[in-house]
């Protein structure tokens, strides 16, 4: 009898924890251009802006809604649009609001009020915080891979100038826009990568080449998703990887002083950006040595923990993960199932971070990224 009501009780528990709920929000009020289609974003589809499936529909009274089924416990996180973060909702004065966060845990119901648009008011100037160690190497860098144009940054160490002789390892990071200037970061929240550097260079006398690499705002999700998806759409992932190893990192190493091999040559992104990092290990194991992993959006190609378990790497990668805890439900779950995954193999040399507070967004990556350097540069 015992055993069967531990059977009972195991059932039950396991049904609990694994108990999946309808979100349900409704808009009552909105403070301007009312009649515009309205989107919601957020940690459920990658932040997309103008996700056609998470658009608001009309509702009783003049009201909008919109209802999510089958959603894990854990934090929801949203911001409304009207289709770009270029419009993106505000306080009534324009001002930026945080998250909105709904901590599921059964069916939930909420109202909420827009108050108002960012294009409804003036931007304040957004100063240009790129150090002088900073260059656009070009603004329509070409991609054969995908026939598109791209903008490339580069960050040159400030003893590069100073030596003829001196080469440098190399960092390729993705979301180039986010990595070194508020004016063109999203958000206007920038990653201070060159400010870290320009600092960690003094302290710890070891620097390095960071390039980074434009996303399309339009074409991200498929660019850093090397599987097809039903939702998004073809995945252009091995397109992209191959860009950078074919096309870009030969530009790169022809025109400035880099060590080539795969030892000194890493890679890093966050979020869809930590997803094509992992896959770029898979792809081209002899030309990336060390990837830093931050946010990963595994949810999206669950393939790629078969592909990460059966590869056959002959050597030693450095791998450094990286994830908040009130991120999405599963975001630390998932990134534990890979770096397991990854520990099985014996080869690696590994790096495990989360950060209890850590939300999804460039605020706690410039965090995390003078530790990710430090441990990079060891």
């Amino acid at each position: 009898m015992k055993n069967i009501s531990a059977i009972i009780y195991f059932i039950f528990c396991a049904s609990f924890v694994h108990a999946q709920y309808t979100v349900k929000i409704i808009v009552t009020a909105i403070g301007a251009k009312a009649r515009d289609d309205i989107y919601i974003a957020g940690n459920f589809n990658d932040w997309k802006p103008s996700d056609i499936s998470s658009k608001l529909k009309p509702f009783a009274g003049g009201r909008r809604i919109i209802v999510f089924n089958n959603i894990d416990t854990g934090l929801f996180e949203f911001k409304f649009t009207r289709g770009s973060w270029e419009k993106g909702e505000t306080t009534a004065k324009g001002e930026e609001i945080e998250n909105r966060i709904l901590d599921i845990k059964n069916d939930t119901s909420i109202e909420v009020t827009i108050a108002g648009w960012k294009d409804d008011f003036p931007d304040k100037p957004i100063p240009n915080t790129t150090s002088v160690n900073v260059h656009i190497i070009d603004t329509a860098f070409f991609i054969p891979q995908l026939n598109r144009y791209r903008r490339i940054w580069i960050y040159l160490p400030p003893s590069y100038n100073q030596t003829k002789s001196k080469a440098y390892p190399v960092l390729y990071m993705h979301d180039g826009q986010n990595l070194f200037n508020e004016q063109t970061a999203g958000f206007h929240i920038e990653w201070g990568v060159d400010e870290c550097l320009d600092t960690l260079s003094r302290q710890l006398n070891k620097e390095c080449i960071v390039v980074g690499i434009d996303n399309d705002s339009t074409k991200r999700i498929n660019e850093y998703n090397p599987y097809d998806d039903a939702k998004y759409g073809r995945g252009e992932g091995k397109q992209y990887i191959d860009f950078i190893v074919q096309t870009l990192k030969p530009h790169i190493d022809s025109n400035y002083r880099t060590i080539k091999d795969a030892k000194h040559t890493a890679v890093a992104g966050s979020s869809m950006g930590g997803l094509i990092s992992m896959y770029a290990l898979v792809q081209y194991p002899d030309v990336f040595g060390t990837a830093g992993i931050f946010s990963p959006s595994f949810w999206i190609a669950p393939q790629l923990y078969t592909d990460v378990a059966d590869a056959k790497w002959q050597k030693s990668f450095r791998i450094y993960f990286y994830a908040g805890e009130k991120e999405s439900v599963t975001m630390v779950k998932d990134m534990q199932k890979m770096f397991n995954i990854v520990k099985q193999k014996n080869c690696c040399d590994l790096q495990y971070v989360t950060f209890p507070l850590g939300q999804h967004n460039e605020k706690y990556w410039r965090e995390e990224f003078d530790d990710f350097y430090r441990w990079l540069m060891k």
